[in-house]
């Protein structure tokens, strides 16, 4: 039981994240409105989102090293299912552009390095499954995984920097850490973090133990 208990404040903090955030008040500012709630969602999904890309390279790292196959089945399931929450970044992200900017993809600096990025990983999934031979895909997609984290790191956080960009903390706009964000909304914030990324990572786990199931069904 003691193993489970992430799973369990997962599970408290998603729910509290939902409530709380659709519920509790939230500062009143102009082009934003009632749609910084978003905040509780679409930045806790791209947190999750590097955690488990993060968790990716690691067990590359460790498969390059070892040569052991569940290494890189992690580090394949990290992918899938940081894609995962890749995509919902992105759909919340253009849903929250619509009403925050008018429309649904304005080719914001930063929503066009985004897209670029996924592609990125898109790109991955491509590679790995355009290789037959067990040990050589692993070892390619290990290689490309390491060196694409860092890349997407560049395209989301460096290069939207340079340049003007609607999304806060960048071209010289506020992060909402800093002038938005009050302590009644940072309650509900932080949690939402831990409980998305406590669910990427439980999806990420049961997607690995899946492909393990399948793989000795397949060995039989």
């Amino acid at each position: 039981m003691y193993q489970s208990w992430w799973k369990i404040m997962a599970v408290v903090l998603l729910f509290y994240t939902i409530i709380a955030g659709f519920l509790l008040p939230v500062p009143k500012l102009p082009i934003l409105h009632e749609t910084i709630r978003n905040v509780y969602f679409h930045v806790p999904m791209w947190m999750a989102m590097f955690v488990v890309f993060g968790i990716s390279v690691v067990y590359s790292i460790k498969y390059l090293s070892s040569g052991k196959e569940e290494h890189d089945l992690v580090a394949i399931e990290a992918v899938n299912t940081g894609i995962v929450f890749y995509i919902l970044g992105l759909l919340s992200g253009m849903l929250w552009a619509k009403y925050a900017w008018g429309e649904y993809w304005s080719n914001d600096p930063k929503q066009n390095s985004a897209a670029i990025a996924f592609l990125l990983y898109c790109a991955y999934l491509v590679l790995r499954n355009s290789i037959d031979e067990e040990q050589k895909r692993a070892r390619i997609s290990a290689i490309y995984n390491i060196f694409a984290f860092p890349i997407m790191i560049v395209l989301l956080f460096i290069l939207p920097r340079m340049t003007d960009s609607l999304h806060p903390g960048n071209g010289g706009n506020p992060a909402f850490g800093k002038y938005d964000m009050d302590n009644t909304m940072r309650m509900v914030f932080y949690p939402a973090c831990i409980g998305w990324i406590f669910l990427a990572i439980w999806i990420a786990t049961l997607r690995y133990r899946i492909r393990l199931i399948e793989n000795k069904i397949n060995t039989l």
